[in-house]
């Protein structure tokens, strides 16, 4: 028997640290070539650590939140054969794969590779309930999430039946046909005291989003703009293209006719489109458009970018943020696809809410935010009539955008989503 101990990997661009975000793999383990043993965080991405052996792990090199040096021992694998140490860095970090055709809106992202599954504990089930670790969030698509909320159930107590233990619809009717069964157990447990206390450790992608969040609204002006759009005619015109090229081009959500918009509006104001560099006191102005989209995933929020926005179509657009926004969801995202934007767009989705403040991606100098869609009677032309109104909630950093030049930038998105046909007009 001998030990292959992997060192931690170059994983390029000059990082010279990187932070362990989690284990898949504990002492004692059985491993093979190409299984996922650890999550590493750069500034930018999480990163798979694949194995290049088949063994047993004997010791592991750090815990989850330390940052290692690159070459510093991350793993040692017990392994067949001679006797002498073998060494190596662990071969190349899983980059981005080509994400999977555009998901539907419910389509839940992929799991892990079953073999980084299987070094998980499973979920134990009590009753109706699940007990999941502490620091586990329930994998579930943000129709599922909002379908949990509606009915008032805690997600983490669901037992998930899709794979990786993604929680589905289905899997929401049975909990409450569950809880409806067990409907005779003593009430007075509901009301219980409870003293326990749970500690989770901001680590990973989340100490990064921290980070990230408490520099940007420490360095720049914050200010936000609300205003509220007409999108009756946008959605009726999607409808439309969506009945009449849906099945050969795929459907169209809200969001690249956003995009376009942005790329329109943009030629107006450049000012928007553009990057503040606080330290050396230079703005730079880019005639690029790349649109850093917000998106939810299992392990925080990441922004992938929709890069020269501005030579796209509808659908090229809505093809590209929605392989972006599953290769994010599925932690493939690679560190150019999750750098390099020039303005964001951030949308919460049905869950959008009325009124929102986003907080600045710094360098970028302004964001714009997208509540959800609602139908209120509204007086057109002296008649009450029902419309599907939107707000915008943008922010923008005051050190750069002044408040009218603010307000005027979405006034004209404002133009164009009300009047679609605008966004093609040349």
């Amino acid at each position: 028997m001998g030990t292959h101990v992997i060192k931690m990997p170059d994983i390029g661009e000059g990082i010279a640290e990187v932070e362990l975000s989690q284990w898949h793999v504990k002492v004692g383990d059985l491993v093979v070539e190409d299984q996922v043993l650890a999550d590493v965080m750069t500034d930018k991405a999480m990163v798979d650590i694949p194995s290049p052996v088949h063994g047993k792990v004997i010791a592991l090199g750090g815990q989850p939140g330390e940052v290692m040096a690159v070459g510093s021992v991350l793993i040692s694998i017990e392994v067949e054969g001679a006797g002498n140490l073998k060494e190596s860095a662990a071969p190349a970090p899983v980059a981005a794969k080509e994400a999977p055709a555009a998901p539907k809106a419910e389509t839940a992202a992929e799991s892990k590779p079953a073999a980084a599954a299987a070094a998980r504990p499973a979920p134990v089930c009590q009753g109706p309930m699940v007990a999941r670790e502490a620091d586990e969030r329930p994998l579930a698509s943000p129709a599922v999430r909002k379908h949990a909320l509606d009915l008032g159930i805690q997600l983490r107590l669901v037992r998930g039946s899709g794979p990786a233990g993604r929680v589905l619809h289905e899997d929401l009717e049975a909990y409450l046909a569950q809880g409806q069964s067990n409907a005779s157990a003593p009430a007075a447990a509901a009301y219980a005291q409870r003293n326990d206390e749970e500690q989770i450790q901001v680590i990973g992608m989340r100490r990064k989003i921290a980070q990230r969040m408490q520099d940007a609204t420490q360095r720049a002006a914050h200010f936000s703009y609300v205003e509220e759009i007409d999108v009756t005619a946008i959605e009726e015109l999607r409808a439309h293209l969506n009945e009449k090229h849906g099945a050969s081009r795929g459907k169209l959500t809200l969001l690249p006719f956003l995009v376009r918009a942005l790329v329109v509006a943009l030629r107006d104001f450049p000012q928007m489109n553009a990057r503040y560099d606080d330290e050396a006191q230079v703005i730079t102005r880019l005639g690029a458009v790349h649109v850093g989209v917000a998106t939810q995933s299992d392990v925080g929020l990441m922004v992938p970018v929709v890069r020269h926005a501005e030579a796209r179509s509808l659908w090229d657009s809505a093809a590209e943020i929605s392989r972006l926004a599953n290769a994010a969801r599925n932690g493939k995202a690679s560190r150019d696809e999750l750098s390099g934007s020039t303005i964001t767009l951030t949308s919460l989705g049905a869950l959008g809410g009325i009124v929102s403040t986003p907080v600045l991606n710094l360098p970028e100098v302004a964001i714009v935010g997208v509540n959800k869609i609602v139908e209120r009677p509204m007086v057109v032309k002296g008649q009450v009539v029902i419309r599907k109104m939107m707000n915008l909630s943008s922010s923008f950093d005051h050190r750069v955008v002044d408040g009218m030049d603010a307000a005027l930038f979405i006034q004209a998105i404002r133009g164009l989503l009300e009047q679609p046909a605008t966004l093609f007009v040349e």
